[in-house]
């Protein structure tokens, strides 16, 4: 497996006027790894993954991608057109994405995520078919690194146990996955290294057997 990052920050920092989201942060996803991103609320998880993920541009520093890498992404909150159905909302995206034939991958992802293949506006969905259709439009294009923030709100445990098993599967075959999770056992898990994160900065970076348990719990707080 090649040392090479498929994704990195380099000295990326994002603010927005004179508030700063995320100082500048230095951090490598490797193929075949799980990264978790932990932190209380507002502590720049979400910024940080929408900057790997190219919907922001940092203020600081730059992201790099391996030439070649695709990235699939799936924000906290669900990124879809409220009067498209999930089929059209998946057709569509599957276009953007460059899928050979997008029909047949909305067809495929909606039998994957168990969503309603009818006409029904998304906007109409319970919130857990929303953050279903959320992540099947991060598995378009055949990614080679997923970013998924806070992935299993909402998912029931059949749900949470059938993503883990699609992540797990992707970064078998090289691929890698960056989350951010409040669940110490996905964390321990599906990650082999966390970076924690607190006022928008980078407290701790290393594997999750380095991770301090006792106080990683004041991180959530």
């Amino acid at each position: 497996m090649s040392d090479q990052p498929l994704l990195a920050a380099r000295g990326a920092g994002r603010r927005f006027g004179q508030t700063v989201a995320l100082e500048p942060v230095e951090l490598e996803i490797l193929p075949g790894e799980g990264l978790a991103l932990v932190g209380p609320n507002g502590a720049g998880k979400s910024t940080l993954i929408s900057l790997l993920a190219g919907a922001l541009q940092p203020s600081d520093g730059r992201i790099e991608r391996r030439k070649g890498v695709r990235v699939g992404w799936a924000p906290q909150r669900p990124a879809q057109y409220g009067r498209l159905s999930a089929r059209e909302n998946l057709e569509l995206f599957a276009k953007l994405e460059g899928e050979a034939d997008p029909e047949e991958a909305a067809a495929r992802l909606l039998e994957r995520f168990d969503l309603p293949g009818n006409a029904k506006p998304s906007a109409n969905l319970s919130v857990g078919n929303r953050q279903r259709l959320n992540l099947a439009i991060a598995f378009l294009g055949a990614p080679d690194v997923l970013l998924l923030d806070e992935p299993t709100a909402a998912l029931d445990p059949e749900q949470r146990r059938r993503l883990w098993g699609r992540v797990d599967a992707l970064r078998e075959a090289g691929g890698a996955v960056v989350f951010a999770s409040q669940h110490l056992e996905e964390i321990e898990r599906h990650a082999g290294r966390v970076a924690a994160l607190r006022d928008g900065r980078l407290v701790f970076a290393g594997t999750v057997d380095d991770y301090d348990r006792p106080s990683a719990d004041t991180l959530f707080a």
